[in-house]
């Protein structure tokens, strides 16, 4: 299934932004995406957290920060205990007029990242998490306030990119420019063979000199982030058709159906048909 787009304008009225406690007996499968930033604490309860192609287990005070446009879900099976989670919406409007000012330069930082979901772990995040527990009941004014305090504290943080991107942002713009043309580059060739001259060519260097500069700016070599690009699209078919797992691993760039299983495996640290399969299940819960 594709993911349904969510609509939070209603919710907050004349607000700049919404926060409020979420409670239910599991969290449904409910694969959706909105234009606005998200900030989630789980509070209670423990499932799967579905991110962009991340696909991962989820604890008590899980806290995650998504980028407009991502899809996402929690999911848990109905067990008798409760759920609950303290979510955070904001939109870019309400957002950018901070970000303008030299104070706010890596929250700007943060929320580019943000992009493709950021996890944060709970040993560095004891303060911050304190903090959001206590938002939805606080007033209007120190809630703003407070959610400044806490992008602020995040952006301090060193949180981990949760779907297949470039997993650390160059250092210059022209550094990240040339990043973004290899990457824009994978992402429209990535269902055939990509040579590593090729993509080289595009600027101007060397294979070993891309390697190098590649490694540098992304922290990962070129054919581990290729294959992060195909696993991603090939969790995207798995969800979205009906497709064989064998014509998914040829339609993202794979010859080796053995090959395509072995990756998806180390990435993920399930298979292709387990993965599947336990999307359904969460389906139809």
């Amino acid at each position: 299934m594709k993911p349904e787009l969510e609509h939070i304008e209603h919710i907050k009225g004349n607000a700049s932004f919404v926060v409020y406690n979420y409670e239910a007996g599991y969290f449904p499968f409910k694969w959706h995406y909105h234009p606005e930033y998200e900030l989630t604490l789980i509070t209670c309860g423990a499932g799967k957290r579905l991110v962009g192609d991340s696909y991962e287990d989820f604890l008590q005070e899980d806290l995650v920060l998504l980028g407009p446009g991502l899809p996402h879900t929690w999911v848990s099976e109905p067990s008798g205990k409760r759920v609950a989670a303290v979510v955070i919406q904001f939109s870019e409007t309400f957002i950018q007029p901070f970000l303008q000012y030299a104070e706010c330069k890596n929250v700007f930082s943060l929320l580019k990242k943000s992009k493709k979901g950021l996890l944060f772990k709970r040993i560095h995040a004891k303060d911050i998490i304190t903090t959001i527990k206590r938002l939805p009941d606080i007033d209007e004014l120190d809630k703003l306030l407070s959610l400044i305090h806490i992008l602020n504290e995040l952006s301090k943080l060193s949180p981990r990119i949760l779907s297949a991107t470039v997993s650390a942002y160059p250092g210059s713009a022209a550094a990240e420019e040339r990043i973004n043309k290899v990457s824009h580059y994978i992402y429209q060739h990535y269902k055939r063979s990509l040579q590593l001259h090729d993509v080289a060519r595009l600027l101007h260097l060397s294979p070993g000199a891309f390697c190098n500069f590649f490694k540098k700016a992304t922290g990962k070599t070129f054919s581990d982030y290729v294959n992060d690009v195909r696993i991603g699209k090939a969790c995207a078919l798995l969800l979205e058709s009906d497709d064989a797992i064998a014509t998914i691993a040829c339609k993202v760039g794979f010859e080796s159906l053995s090959y395509f299983n072995r990756v998806f495996y180390n990435k993920k640290s399930i298979t292709p048909g387990a993965f599947r399969r336990r999307l359904k299940e969460h389906l139809i819960l």
